[in-house]
């Protein structure tokens, strides 16, 4: 059988390979099978080829195969591709079901197409090659920092050149609003994805996250990078102004100080880095209350008030301050909280007054109808930091001895009121149980969701009164409602409350 020598692919695939370091068995096995899909067309498409290159001499063979199948097989679909048993031991005595049998198949000269089919093969394996060399490099540098020298820039991104055929891509959204960049400059990102793709850009870079500051303050400041101080979170308005928390794991040493560096050199490198943006340092604390006081630096905090079923705090800054306090655009306010984690409410100090009067009101009102004492006694137990009259029933004895004004006497007195209110709220439910559906205001309390209102319905809760009425432990047993989700809901349902008595 004749045989044609394809040595000056092999040669070819030898030094693509060895110059790339990629695997040549795995431009080898692309080759036979685009040279398998030429001999398909020249003898039928319907038929299956198979080639073998020596990896030695560059000769090949071609033989035309058909799988086996049992004789009494229902499976077969293609006769030129698939064979019974009886009919392949013809061809092959060796022949079993679930292999293949195969005849020579005469071999033509390598031509120029065929010559250009296995250069298109040789570069596009490189090319796969070098991209997946490119994702394994570069994947265990996620959330670290990168430099590069930008070769391309369009109206989507710009195109880091990263060296080793590695590009990075940084897109619009991700690069600082007005910074110039162009071609030939030098810049760092974070490295913040890395996909597997066969074409684009597989390295997403981002100079936007607050990740890329923390990055940047690693490099600048060396305790950082040593893990004597920390970073703990970070928050951006980019190209204008940040925050990041920062903490001592070394009594000695400053941790605001230490990133500022002598006459702000260190934190003015790092800002010089991101188009000027000026980057507030705030000393983290343990205490949240405390923390945000920091985080709201350059703003004075008078008093600070902490919610922490819904995780928020209303803060009460000086009139003349409240402007500073909230900063340009709501900036300083909303850096604070991203910083923090916590729902900040700013107001000045005679809003946070007025605030608290009315919720104190409001709530000493409750405690006055409902355990049937005068206003001095229910303003007592507000002060004291009672807030449900669940708390007032079921508190051990002895927190509310603590209280000067209250003897046994009174104390016996005010939990057997408080027990008989909820006995009774609990026997009006139980008598409304079957009353009817939820209505529209249960539907609208936020957090809520038609299947749990129908829930509450069955119990009695049919309105958005009813509901803020409720304690966490009157609603136990319901499925799928937990502690937290049930505080959340009861809280969403007496938001009112405060925000009428605010309004009068």
């Amino acid at each position: 059988m004749a045989k044609t020598t394809l040595k000056e692919i092999v040669d070819a695939v030898d030094s693509v390979a060895n110059e790339k370091s990629i695997d040549k068995e795995i431009i080898f096995e692309a080759l036979e099978a685009a040279l398998a899909s030429a001999t398909r067309k020249r003898h039928g498409e319907e038929m299956d080829a198979r080639i073998a290159i020596n990896r030695r001499t560059g000769d090949y063979e071609a033989f035309q195969r058909w799988k086996v199948f049992a004789d009494d097989s229902r499976e077969l679909e293609f006769p030129e591709r698939e064979l019974r048993l009886e009919d392949a031991l013809d061809v092959d005595p060796a022949a079993e079901v679930g292999g293949f049998v195969e005849v020579p198949l005469p071999t033509e000269e390598f031509g120029r197409i065929d010559a250009q089919t296995a250069k298109q093969v040789i570069v596009q394996k490189v090319r796969e090659a070098e991209r997946a060399q490119v994702v394994e490099a570069y994947q265990e540098r996620i959330g670290t920092l990168i430099s590069g020298i930008v070769k391309r820039v369009d109206r989507n991104g710009i195109y880091v050149d990263l060296g080793q055929n590695a590009e990075g891509f940084i897109p619009r959204e991700n690069l600082i609003p007005r910074e110039p960049i162009r071609t030939q400059d030098r810049v760092k990102a974070y490295l913040r994805e890395v996909r597997s793709e066969p074409r684009g850009p597989q390295l997403f870079l981002s100079r936007t996250a607050p990740e890329f500051l923390i990055e940047l303050f690693k490099l600048e400041v060396p305790e950082v990078g040593q893990g004597l101080i920390q970073i703990l979170s970070a928050a951006r308005d980019p190209g204008v102004r940040a925050k990041i928390a920062v903490k001592s794991t070394d009594s000695r040493i400053d941790p605001v100080g230490a990133c500022v560096g002598m006459r702000g050199s260190r934190v003015q490198a790092v800002s010089n880095e991101i188009a000027g943006e000026r980057v507030d340092i705030i000393p983290y604390e343990d205490n949240p209350a405390q923390f945000v006081i920091n985080a709201m630096q350059p703003a004075e905090v008078t008093s600070i008030v902490v919610d922490e079923e819904q995780h928020s705090m209303d803060i009460a800054v000086a009139e003349e301050k409240l402007s500073q306090a909230i900063g340009r655009g709501g900036q300083n306010i909303r850096l604070a909280s991203e910083l923090t984690g916590w729902k900040l409410n700013i107001m000045s100090e005679q809003a946070a007054e007025e605030k608290s009067e009315a919720e104190t009101t409001q709530l000493r009102d409750v405690f006055m109808q409902a355990l049937d004492v005068d206003a001095d006694v229910a303003l007592i137990l507000v002060q004291e930091g009672f807030s449900t009259i669940e708390e007032i029933a079921y508190v051990p004895t002895n927190e509310l001895l603590a209280i000067e004004e209250f003897d046994d006497a009174m104390v016996s007195e005010l939990r057997n009121r408080a027990r008989d209110v909820l006995l009774t709220q609990a026997i009006a439910r139980e008598e409304t149980s079957d009353s009817g559906p939820p209505s529209a205001d249960l539907l609208e309390v936020d957090g809520m969701d038609a299947k749990l209102a129908k829930q509450l319905a069955a119990r009695g809760v049919r309105t958005r009164e009813q509901l803020a009425e409720q304690s966490i432990e009157d609603l136990e047993g319901i499925e799928n409602l937990d502690d937290a989700r049930a505080g959340k809901l009861i809280m969403a349902a007496r938001a009112h409350w405060f925000a009428d008595g605010a309004a009068s």
